[in-house]
Order: structure tokens, then C-alpha cells, then sequence
């Protein structure tokens, strides 16, 4: 595996070819103590083996697809499915394989740039699809940039699945969370979506306003609300360290793993939207550019 490492005087970010991995991201408390803001593996080796998508680069489809299976164009294209769930582009997605290292930028604002050409019917997509990922740091935010183009109409929701962990607490029960998120979708028991928005108020999913998750643990696709330029914010009163999510998604998912105290911010479009018309369309036709903008802000109290 290859590694690249940029940096700033207030981030540094180590990257994988395997995956498009973000392995580490680097910046300091409020005590000066430098901390590792994702959760990831010392040793590249070990990310083969990670079932749990820690840093990666997911595609060609983020989250879940029910039925195995969505149409386009009239055809039908059978997915790889477990238990009726098709999870994160398959049974080898994106952050399974190895990415070209394209281009490395250690001016002011650096940025390492990489791609990957995932070929027709690779996990029964249709279309030839070239993808890029550009991570940028700028100060004292990271930037990450998914672009793709395609040769034939497809279907593309890409996102980075970092792991975000602010202090060193066993859990992140004191994490301040604060959503500008009013609706969320309504999932069953499967994770997979039924359809139906519904609202925050008077549910546990309701962070409007600034307030520790506690117990509370989330496996939740937030839909953004559209006049608020920050979708979300966390901060670790242990470390004081903040973090902002800008994006021009129109959902994100917020996941609190059971077995490490992190959490994901994965934005993105609406899970399973090739299944249903009236989600925001995730088709990508050869005469468009896919692009999903996402920026991670970092600041101390």
C-alpha cells in the first residue's frame, strides 16, 4: 500500500491508496496534545481485513439498497445482497479497492488527489464510471471532493466514512451534537427506508438544539435542512475540540457504533433513492458531473 501525508500548521492527514483511507488526521487539543481524530489502524496492512469501512471512500452506492436490485431505464440490475440488503456499493465497494495516487499539492493549501475507474457491471452497476477524491486542507478544515463521469446512465451516491472520535472518553455519551436537521427517514428493521420523512419534534433524533448525545446512539439518515449553511455540529468539552459539517448533500448519516466511541457523518443523498421516484434523484447521465462537496471544520473552546 501506498501512504501520502500533507499538512498545515493546524491538521495533518495521512491517506491510502487502498480505499482512498483517510488513516489519520492529526490535530491538537486544548491542552496542545496532538490527537488522532478518526479512528484507524497503525499499520496499512491491517485494512484489508476491516469490516467496518474505518476512513474509507464508499461507492458506487453509499448505504443501503433494498431488494438487491433497482431499475433504470426500464432494466433491471441485480446487486449483490445480504439478507435482502445491498450495504456500501457491495461486496467489494470502493474502499476495497486500490486508487491511483494522481496528483500531491504541499503548498498553502494542500491537497492529494485520487482515482479510480470502476468498469461496467462492476457490482452490477451499469456504466463505466471514473471517480475522483480530493482531499484539501485549509488551515484549520479539511475539504474532501467526489467527482465522477459516466459513459452510460448509472446511479453514483458517494461519501467518506470516517470514524471522528474527539477526546480519548471510553464513550462519546458527552459529546455536544446540534443538527440542523427537522425530518429524518423513517427506517424498519432491515435499516432500509419505508419512504416516509418524518419529523425530529418529540423523538430522540431531535438535536435542533445543542445537547449531549448521552446514550443515545444513532444509525440514522438526517435529512439537511436546505437554508442552514452548517448541517452539523459536535464538540468534546474534555478535549475542546469542535467540529463543524458543511456539505451540499442532501442528507447525511449519522452512525454511533456500538463497539467504538466514534461517530460518522456520512453525507450524501437518501438511502435507496433508485427505489423510490420521489427521493432526490441519484442518476448520473453521461453529459453530467456527479460532485459531492463536504468540508470538516475543526476549532478548540
Amino acid at each position: 500500500m501506498k501512504q501520502v501525508t500533507i499538512s498545515t500548521p493546524f491538521i495533518t492527514l495521512i491517506v491510502l491508496d487502498y480505499g482512498a483511507i483517510i488513516q489519520k488526521l492529526l490535530i491538537k487539543d486544548k491542552y496542545g496534545n496532538t490527537i488522532n481524530a478518526v479512528i484507524g489502524h497503525d499499520f496499512p496492512s491491517d485494512y484489508t481485513d476491516d469490516q467496518i469501512f474505518l476512513g474509507a471512500c464508499i461507492g458506487r452506492y453509499a448505504g443501503r439498497i433494498s431488494g438487491g436490485a433497482f431499475e433504470l431505464d426500464r432494466e433491471t440490475f441485480l446487486l449483490h445482497q445480504d439478507n435482502g440488503v445491498h450495504l456500501h456499493g457491495g461486496k467489494e465497494g470502493f474502499g476495497k479497492k486500490y486508487w491511483t495516487f494522481e496528483e500531491v499539492d504541499h503548498g498553502n493549501s494542500p491537497f492529494v488527489r485520487l482515482s479510480y475507474n470502476s468498469k461496467h457491471l462492476e457490482e452490477g452497476y451499469p456504466g463505466n464510471l471514473k471517480v475522483s477524491v480530493t482531499y484539501r486542507l485549509e488551515n484549520n478544515q479539511l475539504h474532501i471532493i467526489h467527482k465522477a463521469i459516466t459513459d452510460r446512465t448509472t446511479v453514483v451516491n458517494l461519501t467518506n466514512h470516517s470514524y471522528f472520535r474527539l477526546d480519548d472518553a471510553p464513550t462519546v455519551d458527552n459529546y455536544e451534537l446540534q443538527l440542523n436537521c427537522s425530518h429524518y427517514l423513517e427506517t424498519d428493521k432491515k435499516l432500509l427506508p419505508t419512504g416516509k420523512l418524518a419529523s425530529v419534534k418529540k423523538t430522540n433524533y431531535d438535536f435542533r438544539n445543542e445537547r449531549p448525545l448521552k446514550q443515545t446512539r444513532l444509525d440514522t439518515p438526517f435529512v439537511i435542512d436546505t437554508k442552514m449553511y452548517i448541517a452539523a455540529t459536535i464538540r468534546s468539552r474534555l478535549s475542546g475540540i469542535g467540529m463543524k459539517v458543511i456539505t451540499n448533500q442532501p442528507a447525511m448519516v449519522v452512525y454511533t457504533p456500538p463497539e467504538i466511541p466514534a461517530i460518522c457523518f456520512e453525507t450524501q443523498n437518501y438511502p435507496d433513492a433508485p427505489n423510490f421516484p420521489e427521493f432526490p434523484s441519484s442518476i448520473l447521465k453521461p453529459e453530467e458531473v456527479y460532485e459531492n462537496r463536504s468540508q470538516f471544520i475543526f476549532d478548540l473552546d
